[in-house]
């Protein structure tokens, strides 16, 4: 933001440079805006240093986060590389219902999701 102040330094040295007097009525006003412009060259500055400190911080938040999704929900290193999902292609047509037999509590159990053959 450099180029900020030496505006602002610059419309200072031709206010000088012209001679404008503070006493009169445009004197007065193009001192004050040239005031006011270095004022605003300072917040600006400001708060660009704090946007590339709250960028920083959010990059930090970020690679927590996936440090504790990691640990939650594990992580395989073929994540990344392939996206498949086996119900992708989920047709109810090739699906059927059916019955077998419970082993450990000897109930009859109806399965609708065993594919047709």
């Amino acid at each position: 933001m450099d180029y900020l102040y030496q505006k602002v330094a610059y419309l200072k040295g031709l206010a000088e440079g012209m001679e404008i007097e503070e006493e009169s009525k445009e004197g007065k006003l193009l001192i004050n805006i040239i005031d006011a412009l270095e004022e605003f060259a300072h917040v600006i500055t400001d708060m660009i240093e704090n946007y590339e400190d709250l960028e920083e911080y959010v990059e930090y938040i970020d690679e927590d986060l996936s440090d504790v999704e990691d640990e939650i929900y594990g992580y395989d290193e073929f994540d990344d590389e392939y996206d498949y999902y086996p119900f992708d292609n989920f047709d109810e047509e090739d699906l059927e219902s059916v019955e077998f037999d419970c082993d450990c509590c000897e109930d009859e159990i109806l399965d609708e999701f065993e594919e047709k053959e």
